[in-house]
């Protein structure tokens, strides 16, 4: 199962890539603002691994990876890709980005973890529920972007429209197709090594679909488009919760134990520093 992990993890990173690249073109060619570029084509495009593993794993009804995957997604976007990003360049977040994006990002966490506490369970209700909310959310930035369209910044040239839809559903494809090893090959193990599917979804499975959102952050970073890697970690952690969460939910509502808890509310707590942090320092 390990060669069968590694290829879903090059199939997850080089597809996540190549759908990014499709997607960002396509966003320049309609002149659509950065930071609406870094919270909705790119974030969107780093989460498709962790939508196609997750998902996938609802299917299966391997619920543990499905809400562990996302939930040590979030910490190590917000512990790992932000920080390390940070270090690199210092992030300038935009006052728009801290009083809608961030509160909307704490509100989900809030949202889901008294879903969690009370009912030790999400809900196809409350699947469903998420799932509106993402899309009230992409239906105002969309709005947003349409607004603003004269802000946007195309100093580079983009790709032709038909490239760039190719690129988007070969990336697409090679997602879906890796995330379908990376379930079975993390549920191998997991039963190889004695293991539980949470402690393998919240470390293996995590961080090799984190690896996008970090690759994406650091390159912007150096290139100075604080406005993608911010927007990217931010809009990330949106579309774990609300998009993947959601639509996980609402295929085979989620049996979340204690472990689970615990890595849900370092979640909230990391959020919390994080704003904290942006709005410190900005």
């Amino acid at each position: 199962p390990i060669p069968v992990l590694i290829i879903g993890f090059v199939l997850l990173i080089k597809g996540s890539d190549i759908f990014v690249d499709g997607s960002v073109s396509i966003a320049k060619l309609l002149s659509v603002p950065t930071v609406v570029i870094g919270l909705t084509i790119v974030s969107m495009g780093t989460s498709a691994p962790e939508a196609a593993v997750s998902i996938t794993a609802g299917i299966n009804g391997s619920n543990e990876i499905a809400i562990s995957n996302l939930v040590g997604s979030n910490i190590f976007d917000i512990l790992c890709v932000a920080g390390v990003s940070a270090l690199i360049t210092p992030f300038l977040v935009e006052k728009e980005v801290l009083k809608r994006d961030f509160p909307i990002s704490l509100a989900l966490m809030v949202l889901l973890a008294v879903m969690v506490f009370t009912g030790k369970v999400v809900s196809r209700l409350e699947g469903a529920i998420l799932f509106v909310i993402f899309l009230s959310y992409i239906a105002y930035l969309i709005r947003n972007a349409i607004n603003n369209r004269e802000k946007s910044n195309n100093n580079e040239k983009p790709m032709s429209a038909a490239k760039s839809i190719i690129f988007i559903f070969v990336g697409i494809a090679a997602i879906i197709g890796g995330g379908q090893f990376v379930v079975w090959s993390a549920k191998t193990l997991a039963a190889f090594f004695g293991m539980t599917e949470t402690f393998i979804g919240v470390t293996v499975v995590a961080i090799g679909t984190s690896l996008p959102e970090l690759v994406t952050s650091i390159v912007a970073a150096k290139k100075g488009q604080s406005d993608i890697a911010i927007g990217n970690v931010v809009g990330s952690n949106i579309f774990n919760i609300a998009l993947i969460i959601g639509a996980s939910a609402f295929i085979s509502p989620f049996q979340i134990d204690s472990i689970s808890t615990v890595d849900m509310a370092m979640v909230l707590i990391s959020v919390v520093m994080l704003w904290i942090a942006a709005f410190t320092f900005k």
